[in-house]
């Protein structure tokens, strides 16, 4: 017995990886993920699937969202999914003028540390809610795995900014409400201090992350940025 894509395979010879990727999701008529993708074409390794898909994406010729399982499907535009997606996902816009660039920059970093950590790759996620709502995290890994909100924020909270941080894990939370495979729920911060009243000070709001599991990763930052996150502060507050 053939399997899936087979049929079709002659026809794709000397066609692009990105036309096969075409050409498969037309014949399949459903939604496929990257796996599935590489599998039916041949094509190793599945980065390679992963990377075509994306381009398709950003040149509008495919949609990615979360199909019911749990990972990442492709679709092609006017295409008729047998499953509505669950959550779609856009690229995030940039941030308002307003927001400080130092500590955009810092928390750029801190994904990155976090990421190291935890053995994947973190990039900010927008998702595009069924009922056309959008809501935005800081961090996630590609198969939505690891949800992440950072604040580089230095010495310990005031009152609105502790609210700030648990708005953050409320977020959290709510994304992963409609994710049919529970995430790993991620608040990264850069300063133990930052970090004392939602980790070990007798706080509410410490015991209200725990039973909700919801992590709190301190991750360090280099001299010179703290420097600048605190120079920030200090022009902020006057």
């Amino acid at each position: 017995m053939s399997r899936p894509g087979e049929g079709n395979q002659m026809s794709m010879r000397g066609l692009t990886i990105a036309e096969r990727v075409v050409q498969e999701l037309l014949h399949a008529r459903t939604p496929l993920d990257d796996d599935e993708l590489a599998r039916r074409l041949d094509v190793q390794p599945r980065q390679t699937i992963n990377q075509v898909c994306r381009r398709l994406e950003q040149s509008r010729r495919l949609r990615r969202y979360v199909g019911p399982d749990g990972k990442i499907v492709n679709e092609l535009p006017g295409e008729g999914s047998t499953s509505a997606p669950i959550v779609g996902q856009e690229t995030r816009p940039a941030p308002a003028a307003g927001d400080s660039a130092v500590q955009r920059h810092a928390e750029s970093l801190m994904l990155g540390l976090l990421g190291v950590r935890l053995g994947c790759a973190l990039s900010p996620r927008r998702f595009v809610l069924e009922d056309g709502s959008r809501v935005e995290v800081d961090g996630a890994d590609e198969n939505l795995t690891v949800l992440v909100e950072a604040w580089a924020h230095q010495g310990p909270p005031k009152s609105a900014q502790k609210h700030k941080v648990l708005a953050d894990a409320f977020r959290l939370m709510f994304v992963a409400s409609s994710l049919p495979t529970p995430p790993r729920l991620v608040l990264c911060l850069s300063d133990p201090k930052a970090a004392h009243h939602f980790t070990t000070a007798r706080s509410w709001a410490a015991a209200a992350l725990r039973g909700f599991g919801v992590e709190v990763e301190v991750v360090e930052l280099p001299t010179a940025v703290r420097s600048e996150i605190l120079s920030a502060q200090q022009r902020q507050y006057r």
